[in-house]
C-alpha cells in the first residue's frame, strides 16, 4: 500500500501556450442556477438540458454551470475529448482553480493510468455529483455569505498525468503511448476565459498538489494578460521540495520547457539549473504589484512520503520546507505563506477550508484578506509543539470518512510529534 501512496504522490506533487484553438467552442448547460445550487446541497441530480451551444452565447447565469469542450489541440492522456466547467459569478471577480490528481513521465508511472492519476476528464454530471456528494466544498461552496460564493468559478479539470504543463505525444513503448497535453488544455480554458471576461478586477489563480504547480506556472500568463487587474495566485500542497533529477526525468517527455514564460529571464535557464522553487521566486518577482503565496501543512504527508520514496529523510522535509517558503518570500515583498499544523494535503476545495485555524488566524480569512484586502495578510505558521496538534486530525480517531480520510498517517511515526500525541 505505502508503494501504492508513492507513485500516487509522486504523481501528484510535481505548470499559457499557444492560442491556436480555432475550433468552435461547445458548452453544455447544468440547469438553473436554484438547481445548480440544489445539487451542491444535495437536491438534485444530473443536469436536464443537454443543448449544446456556441461559445458566442453569453457567460452562465450566477449558480449555473456549463461544461466547455474547447476542441482543437485539446486532449487528455489516451485521446478522449478535454472539457472544463464554469460556473457563473460576479463578472469582475474570477477564480481559475487547477485540479490536482496524479502524473506521470516514464512507462512504468504511465503505464498505470486511471489508479494513479485520472486519464479522462470527468463530464459535468460526474463533476455535479461530487458537488453534491460534499466532495467539493471551501472556494466552491455557494453558500451566500462565503467569501467566494458569488465569484465566476473556472474549473480545469486534470487528466495528461504533466501538472498541467506538457504538449506532447509520449511515445513509452510496447504501445504505450500518452498524449501529454495539460500546457494546451490549461490555455485553452484560459483563452475561453480571456474573451468571456475581458476586464475582471480580480482574478484569484488557485491549485491543489498538482494543481498547485498548474496554477504557478499559468499565473504568470493570467498576470501578463490582465495588467490592470489584480491577480492573486495560491498554492496548495505544492511545496516543490524533490529531487534534482524529478525535472530533468519529467520535463523533457512532457515538452514542458516549452510552458515556461519565455518573457520571465529566469526561467530560461537550462533544466539542469533549475528547481520547483525557482517558479514561485521568479513569478512573483516578475509581477511585484500581484500577490503570490503558499500554504501546506507542516507534516504533509503526501509530499513527505514522495521525498522519502526518493531517497529523503522525512525528518528533513519539514526543515526544508520551511527554508524554502523563507527563501522564496524574501526575494519578493508580495509574497506570503499560511503554515498549518498537522499532515493534511490540501484545504482549498474542501469543507475544512472554512475551519482551519493557526494561532487564531482562519485560512478562509486569512486567504480572503490575501485576495481582496487593501495590503495582503502577515504569513501565518505554527511554531514547536503547535505544529503537532491538528484538530481536524486529532479527533478523527477510528474515524475513515472525510475528512479524517486525509489523516490516515497522523502523527508521522518517525517525528517528535509521535510522542506529543
Amino acid at each position: 500500500m505505502r508503494e501504492r501512496w508513492w507513485l500516487i504522490f509522486m504523481l501528484c506533487s510535481t505548470l499559457a501556450c499557444s492560442r491556436e484553438h480555432k475550433d468552435l467552442f461547445t458548452t453544455r448547460d447544468a440547469g438553473t442556477p436554484d438547481a445548480a445550487l440544489g445539487e451542491a446541497r444535495g437536491e438534485a441530480r444530473a443536469p436536464e438540458n443537454e443543448n449544446r451551444v456556441s461559445v458566442a452565447l453569453p457567460v452562465p447565469a450566477p449558480g449555473r454551470w456549463l461544461e466547455i469542450m474547447p476542441g482543437g489541440k485539446t486532449l487528455c492522456s489516451r485521446g478522449s475529448p478535454y472539457r472544463f466547467f464554469v460556473r457563473g459569478g460576479r463578472t469582475d471577480r474570477v477564480i481559475v482553480d487547477f485540479e490536482g490528481g496524479g502524473a506521470c513521465w516514464n512507462k512504468l508511472t504511465c503505464s498505470v493510468s486511471g489508479s494513479l492519476f485520472r486519464d479522462e476528464a470527468r463530464t459535468l454530471e460526474s463533476f455535479m455529483n461530487s458537488i453534491a456528494k460534499g466532495e467539493f466544498g471551501g472556494i466552491y461552496d455557494p453558500e451566500p455569505g462565503r467569501a467566494f460564493a458569488d465569484w465566476t468559478l473556472i474549473h480545469i479539470p486534470y487528466c495528461t498525468g504533466d501538472i498541467h504543463w506538457g504538449d506532447a505525444a509520449a511515445d513509452y513503448g510496447d504501445g504505450l503511448n500518452i498524449e501529454h497535453r495539460g500546457f494546451v488544455n490549461a490555455s485553452a480554458a484560459l483563452d475561453w476565459m480571456y474573451a468571456h471576461y475581458p476586464a475582471p478586477q480580480n482574478v484569484f489563480v488557485a491549485g491543489c498538489s498538482a494543481g498547485a504547480y498548474g496554477a504557478a506556472l499559468h499565473s504568470a500568463y493570467v498576470a501578463r494578460h490582465y495588467s490592470n487587474a489584480r491577480v492573486t495566485m495560491l498554492a496548495d500542497s505544492g511545496a516543490g521540495i524533490i529531487t534534482d533529477s524529478f525535472l530533468k526525468d519529467s520535463l523533457p517527455n512532457w515538452n514542458a520547457m516549452r510552458a515556461l514564460p519565455s518573457f520571465i529571464p529566469a526561467l530560461t535557464r537550462p533544466l539542469e539549473d533549475l528547481h520547483l522553487p525557482d517558479l514561485y521566486e521568479a513569478i512573483s518577482a516578475a509581477f511585484p504589484k500581484h500577490r503570490f503565496a503558499q500554504t501546506a501543512t507542516q507534516f504533509d504527508d503526501d509530499q513527505i512520503f514522495f521525498y522519502t520514496a526518493m531517497g529523503g529523510n522525512p525528518a528533513d522535509w519539514p526543515g526544508m520546507y520551511r527554508a524554502s517558503l523563507a527563501r522564496v518570500e524574501q526575494s519578493s515583498a508580495n509574497v506570503r505563506s499560511y503554515v498549518p499544523p498537522g499532515s493534511m494535503h490540501c484545504a482549498l476545495p474542501y469543507p475544512f477550508f472554512y475551519t482551519r485555524e493557526v494561532n487564531g488566524v482562519k485560512l478562509a480569512d486569512w486567504t480572503e484578506q490575501l485576495v481582496l484586502g487593501d495590503d495582503p495578510p502577515a504569513s501565518v505558521a505554527c511554531e514547536g509543539d503547535g505544529c503537532c496538534h491538528d484538530p481536524v486530525c486529532d479527533a478523527c480517531k477510528g474515524i475513515t470518512e472525510s475528512p479524517c480520510k486525509f489523516c490516515k498517517n497522523w502523527p508521522p511515526e518517525w517525528s517528535s510529534c509521535k510522542k506529543a500525541n
